[in-house]
Parts: structure tokens; C-alpha cells; sequence
């Protein structure tokens, strides 16, 4: 019975430490956009989402990540998917859900000259509690739109935190999503490729 114990507490820590979720909020809710259908994620995220793009960009196989700058899950993410970017193309979305920095932060990411670059950059000074990349307040317009939008593509997808990852399994054909963190064996698995 303790074995059993140690292992549900275990697994909902795990649970607790594999995504950041967005506070709620008081404010006053806006006109939902219809929720997203999973068979139709990938094409709305296709052609609705802003971001930056990484690893194979010939394959025809893409995955999103949609990804807040303050989360420590989603930099260990990014990192879990460096070995996988010879065989994915990753597209990575930034939105708007933790904090004041989250916005400034990706809005920096996106509009960089080399966004991959930057990206690690960011994620490693996050990992080391640096907070990441310093970002200036002032964004162009279009581009918060962009993040603003991401944001709602999140929502619409029915998810409360981030990481969260769409794509398509390799070997099934069938979309598949998660939210939270994942080690790069675990998220070959997912994705149907080979290590």
C-alpha cells in the first residue's frame, strides 16, 4: 500500500511539473472563436499560427508547438527537440500566458534575425532562473496580433497549459496533441519517428 502511494504522489508531481498553466483572470471574456476540432488542428494551426520555424524544412511532416517564453517546461522542450530536428520541421508559436515578460519575450524570438539562434539563447538563461532574454516593451503591432492570436489558438484547442504540441504520428497518419514537457525518446515516440 505505501509502494502504491509513493507512486500516485510521484506521478501527480510529475504531472504538476510537466506544463505551466495560465492563471485565471477576472476580466471580462470575449466572443469565444469556435473551439478547434483535433483532426483539423494541424491545417487551422497551419494557416492561423505565427511563428518561427526549425529542423528539416523540406519535411513534409510538421509539428507546433505553441509555447510561452516563461515556461520552464517549454524550454525543455525546445531542448528535447534539437536531436529531432534533422528528421521534423517544428514550427514553434509563442503566446501570452504567464506573465508581463511572456509577450515582450516572444515578439523578440519571432522578429529576430536568426529565431533558432535566439531561442536558445532565451531558453538557456531561462533554465539558469536568468528569466530569459531581456525584450523591449515596444511591439510592433502585427506582431502581438500574432502572439495575441497564438494565444487564442491555444485556447480554441481546449488547452490550459503549455507546452503544447500538434502533430502528426508518423507511422498512424492520425493527429495527435499534449501539453507538457517530454524527454526526446518520448517525444520520438510520439511522433512516430525513429530515434
Amino acid at each position: 500500500m505505501q509502494r502504491r502511494h509513493f507512486s500516485l504522489s510521484l506521478i501527480a508531481s510529475l504531472a504538476v511539473l510537466a506544463a505551466c498553466s495560465k492563471q485565471e483572470t477576472a476580466s471580462p471574456a470575449a466572443p469565444a472563436a469556435p473551439p478547434i476540432a483535433p483532426g483539423q488542428a494541424l491545417e487551422v494551426l497551419a494557416r492561423e499560427g505565427k511563428g518561427f520555424t526549425v529542423g528539416a524544412l523540406m519535411s513534409a511532416n510538421t509539428v507546433y508547438v505553441l509555447f510561452d517564453p516563461q515556461c520552464p517546461h517549454c524550454a525543455h522542450l525546445w531542448q528535447s527537440s534539437i536531436p529531432l530536428q534533422g528528421k521534423v520541421k517544428f514550427t514553434w508559436l509563442p503566446v501570452s500566458l504567464l506573465n508581463a515578460k511572456s509577450l515582450p519575450q516572444g515578439a523578440a524570438i519571432m522578429t529576430a534575425a536568426n529565431p533558432a539562434e535566439t531561442m536558445n539563447t532565451h531558453e538557456r538563461e531561462l533554465l539558469a532562473n536568468g528569466g530569459g532574454i531581456s525584450a523591449s516593451a515596444s511591439i510592433p503591432p502585427e506582431v502581438e496580433a500574432a502572439i495575441k492570436n497564438n494565444t487564442a489558438l491555444l485556447d480554441r484547442l481546449g488547452a490550459t497549459s503549455v507546452p503544447f504540441v500538434v502533430g502528426k504520428h508518423q507511422g498512424s497518419g492520425q493527429v495527435v496533441s499534449q501539453a507538457g514537457s517530454m524527454s526526446t525518446q518520448a517525444l520520438a515516440q510520439f511522433l512516430g519517428i525513429g530515434p
